[in-house]
């Protein structure tokens, strides 16, 4: 079977038509930040400049700044300028959809009409079927990623995307992306503040997506970026698995599990999994979730759009008294 090929050219990417469109999208919803406001003074200007600089081969990707956030745990955050920025988005609408139609329908991370909701009706959709409606003891292997984003290596990415993109022009300014940031070691490493670093780690994580899906057979398998499991009545079976899982993740793509957050137990003994704990007929909010959501709302943490996505959240599950708990804390605020 011929292999699909992107077809966007370098010069569409860059037209300032192409440009226009991105600005369109980008600004939407960020109108009152200070740097988009500052691009748009002079807006028509700016894109004009861009376009030069890579019609000429001069663009240079500028620096970061960098902040710490805590989602619960610390995470650091690379912001780039509104220019690369702006980039990122006129590169991200033509290669997402080109990308995305090679993705398993199992990838929900960072995905249109995918996310946290889907995946998470997924997987209790796999554990019904699993199961035979509750006849048979369901297993799940959860596995994590250590220092994800830190440790996609920028070599085995730009050998991955030559696969899809022939043109040499596309091929030299992605690179300029990716060479952009690196971790703590050189050639590795993703900013988790670009929008281009979502669709990109889930083009290095489809190889693995592909091999659990063709080579291991892993039929009722789910991943979220770095989080993934696998459900299974076989418990052998999925012992077996871990150590395939381990060596194709290091010798294909430098990747290691996270042995504190490689588990495997019953799907009836309650399955830690993207913020709720599963078990074979409901899910309820994650105890360390539940104390993060209480104390954002009695500090009044990220105003009335924090507590807006508190009470989705716990549509995700069995959290009805939870969100009349929150409502009643704090009253006609919300």
């Amino acid at each position: 079977m011929t292999e699909i090929k992107f077809i966007h050219s370098y010069q569409h990417i860059i037209s300032t038509e192409n440009l226009l469109e991105a600005w369109r999208e980008f600004v939407n919803g960020k109108r009152s930040r200070k740097d988009v406001q500052i691009f748009e003074r002079n807006l028509m200007e700016n894109i004009l400049s861009l376009h030069r600089d890579l019609a000429n081969k001069n663009y240079k990707h500028s620096e970061y700044k960098a902040f710490n956030i805590s989602d619960p745990k610390p995470r650091s955050i690379h912001k780039a300028s509104v220019r690369d920025r702006l980039l990122h988005h006129a590169l991200y609408r033509n290669l997402y959809p080109f990308f995305d139609r090679t993705f398993i329908s199992q990838s929900y991370s960072c995905r249109i009409n995918k996310g946290v909701h889907k995946a998470l009706k997924t997987f209790h959709s796999f554990g019904y079927k699993v199961s035979r409606n509750g006849k048979e003891t369901v297993w799940v292997l959860k596995c994590d990623i250590r220092k994800f984003f830190a440790s996609i290596d920028h070599k085995i990415l730009t050998e991955i995307i030559r696969e899809s993109i022939s043109d040499k022009d596309v091929l030299s300014l992605l690179s300029e992306i990716v060479g952009s940031f690196r971790s703590t070691e050189e050639g590795k490493g993703l900013p988790l503040g670009n929008l281009t670093s979502q669709l990109l780690v889930n083009i290095y994580m489809n190889l693995f997506d592909q091999f659990m899906k063709h080579k291991m057979k892993a039929r009722y398998y789910i991943r979220y970026a770095d989080d993934f499991v696998i459900l299974s009545t076989d418990k052998d079976w999925l012992i077996e698995l871990i150590p395939k899982i381990a060596d194709f993740l290091e010798e294909h793509l430098k990747l290691n599990l996270h042995p504190d957050k490689l588990f495997l137990k019953t799907l009836a003994s309650g399955v830690d999994f993207l913020g709720w704990v599963h078990f074979s007929d409901h899910r309820v909010l994650r105890t360390v979730t539940k104390r993060r959501m209480f104390r954002g709302v009695v500090l009044k943490e990220g105003k009335r759009e924090t507590v807006q996505s508190y009470l989705g959240l716990l549509t995700h599950g069995n959290g009805k008294k939870l969100k009349a708990k929150v409502e009643n804390m704090l009253g006609s605020e919300i």
